[in-house]
Order: C-alpha cells, then structure tokens, then sequence
C-alpha cells in the first residue's frame, strides 16, 4: 500500500474510533466492523495499520489522554510548582487516576491492552520526577522500571476499583482514599524520606 494512503487510512481509522469511542455508552460497541464502517476503509485496514483493534483503540485513548492533559492546567501548575520532585509526583498520579476513574468505560476498553502490550520505555512521564528524586542515587534504568511499576499499578487499581471497593473496603472514587492510596504507593517505590 503506498505510504501516503496507508497515513490516509490510520487517520480515516483514528478519527472514527475516536468518534465512537466519545459517542458509545459502551466501549465494547466499538467493534472493529463499526470502526470500518465509520471510516469507510476495508475490516482488514485495523489489523494491517495497527496490529489490532485493541491497539487502535489505545491510540484513541492516548490522544484523548494528552487532549484531556492539555486541558486540564493542573498538571502544568503541578509541573512548574516549587514542590519536591516526589510531591509532584503523587499529586501527577492522584490527578491521573481521578481523570482515568471518571472516564473509566475508555480506561476498561484499553488498560488490559495498555498493560500487556505497552513497553517499559514508555514510562517517561514519571522518570524525570523519579530521577530528580533520587539525584543519581539510583540508575536510569531502576527509576525507568520505577516509573513503569508504579504506572502500572495505578492503572490496575483503576481497572479493578469496583472489586478493590467490593472486596477490600477500599473506595478509590473517594478522594481523600485516593490521595492516601497514591502517596502510599509512592513512599513505598521512593521511600518516606526525602
């Protein structure tokens, strides 16, 4: 397929996942034959552009992501605070996971994918924080695995939060549960002490 209508079609396919995605009440509606279907293109383009539907959807979610980060200027006040790299740290996660349990019908269509397909490397968000933490205490290769654990965790608990409330007692959607939950993951990576 030639380059320029292979982009064409990953663009026809993104914009009508996305479109979707936003309009369903339920993300499983969000079939592969609906996906097609909305962007005009052959069933096959899904698989041959990315790999599956699954993948093309957590493409959808991170756009969405970024676009909802964008938006929200408590991440950019949160960056550009004078608080300690940790702080910043458990307040980006606290923020992130609030955002991720409000919108969670995209975050349960894309976190098993996210968890089990996503590489390590792409836990870059969190690492400058975690390196500036430590200040060479620790190598970039530990604080990357740091910041892949600790992303990973967040996003399990968020996918399991009606059985962590369930089974546990332990209601994620209460904010201040919320907070404790965050900084106490923290500490546990980063320690307690500054």
């Amino acid at each position: 397929m030639e380059k320029r209508n292979l982009e064409t079609t990953k663009a026809a396919l993104l914009k009508a996942a996305g479109k979707l995605m936003t309009e369903c009440g339920d993300p499983t509606e969000v079939t592969s034959r609906a996906i097609s279907g909305e962007a005009g293109v052959n069933l096959a383009m899904i698989n041959y552009c990315f790999g599956s539907r699954e993948a093309l959807l957590f493409e959808v979610f991170k756009k969405l992501q970024s676009e909802a980060f964008n938006r929200n200027f408590i991440f950019q006040k949160i960056i550009k605070s004078d608080i300690s790299p940790k702080e910043k740290l458990i307040l980006l996660h606290y923020e992130s996971m609030k955002i991720m349990l409000e919108n969670f019908k995209y975050v349960k269509a894309v976190t098993k994918f996210a968890l089990l397909e996503r590489g390590i490397s792409a836990e870059r968000g969190s690492l400058s924080l975690i390196n500036e933490h430590f200040g060479g205490r620790r190598t970039e290769p530990e604080c990357l695995f740091m910041a892949y654990q600790i992303s990973s965790l967040h996003e399990l608990a968020v996918l399991r939060h009606e059985e962590i409330r369930d089974v546990c007692g332990i209601d994620l959607t209460d904010d201040e549960t919320l907070k404790k939950y965050v900084t106490d993951n923290i500490n546990m990576f980063l320690g307690e002490e500054e």
